[in-house]
């Protein structure tokens, strides 16, 4: 088995809606993200040859991910009042809704949907919110 591992990181806030702690407040991350892509068999075309892929097609599919989440303040679709949104909207922060729980393991799974969805052979995804937690999603 062949394996290709990328890395990305982004900043972005967020926080854990009926969370008993310290996630509960507004706070933010530096998070690292690694992709891994895998396959049995390597390329045999002429630009791909002796390749699983090439590796500037799969950072620039991570990079847009990343950059799609820097400096933005991700939130769970129905965890703010319309209220608080509306607030945050006038100050023109960058909101980015997700339709879960913002937590490292939540987000290593939809970042692994995402890669997916562009046919790579994505195996695993590590999303780091702190250089030492790491939360991992694999097929």
């Amino acid at each position: 088995m062949y394996y290709l591992k990328v890395e990305q990181s982004f900043d972005s806030a967020h926080f854990l809606k009926n969370y008993n702690g310290k996630c509960s407040n507004l706070h933010g991350h530096r998070w690292r993200v690694i992709a891994y892509i895998s396959s049995e068999t390597l390329n045999i075309d002429t630009q791909t040859n002796g390749m699983v892929e090439d590796f500037g097609d799969i950072k620039k599919c991570l990079n847009e991910i990343c950059e799609y989440f820097d400096h933005g303040f991700i939130y769970e679709k129905g965890s703010l009042s319309n209220k608080t949104l509306s607030a945050l909207d006038d100050e023109n922060f960058r909101m980015i809704e997700v339709p879960f729980r913002p937590t490292a393991e939540n987000l290593s799974k939809h970042i692994f949907d995402l890669i997916k969805e562009k046919n790579y052979h994505i195996c695993k995804v590590e999303v780091y919110e702190t250089p030492n937690n790491c939360a991992i999603y694999e097929e």
